[in-house]
């Protein structure tokens, strides 16, 4: 287990807005499934390329068992009316030695205020601390939100298998 099963730090979106970025935590499920209910059929389409309101057992279990080796997740939470919410969450999976995939999605009412891009870098630098050398992710391409995010933070368009979503990479050195 790495440093990143404590990972926490606070920050503030441009709007003024404090964030908690931190790791995804055993207890943090429902709060996980309550952020995924308050997200759209068209982000959830977006995130998981088809639209999931239910998870099976198997699916909670991969969702929420993280070793932070090969398996590092990071939520997005707020303070909202006296509670801690969950807004977000993002995560990369290792599927080759050195080279993880990564993906995340935000809650539509938290969406465009640069919840993503924290995450994104987040787990970039996460990745760069455990000497991941590369990051990809797929994105539809008409996910153009997901896209920038993905291109601001230098990951690039590689080949792809699937004609229905855009492989990008980035190269950690």
């Amino acid at each position: 287990m790495s440093d990143a099963a404590n990972y926490s730090v606070c920050e503030q979106l441009r709007d003024g807005s404090l964030v908690e970025i931190r790791a995804l935590r055993p207890e943090d499920e429902d709060g996980m499934l309550g952020a995924l209910d308050q997200t759209s059929a068209q982000s959830l389409q977006r995130r998981f390329f088809g639209i999931k309101r239910h998870f099976s057992d198997k699916e909670r279990a991969f969702f929420m068992d993280i070793n932070f080796s090969n398996h590092v997740a990071l939520v997005a939470q707020v303070e909202q009316t006296g509670r801690t919410m969950i807004i977000g969450g993002g995560r990369y999976v290792v599927f080759e030695p050195g080279r993880a995939e990564m993906a995340f999605v935000v809650i539509d009412a938290w969406q465009g205020r640069g919840v993503g891009a924290m995450l994104a870098r987040h787990l970039t630098a996460l990745g760069r601390k455990a000497g991941l050398k590369g990051l990809t992710a797929e994105v539809l391409p008409e996910n153009t939100a997901m896209r920038r995010v993905f291109e601001k933070l230098g990951f690039k368009p590689a080949a792809t298998r699937d004609p229905q979503a855009i492989h990008l990479e980035l190269e950690l050195g």
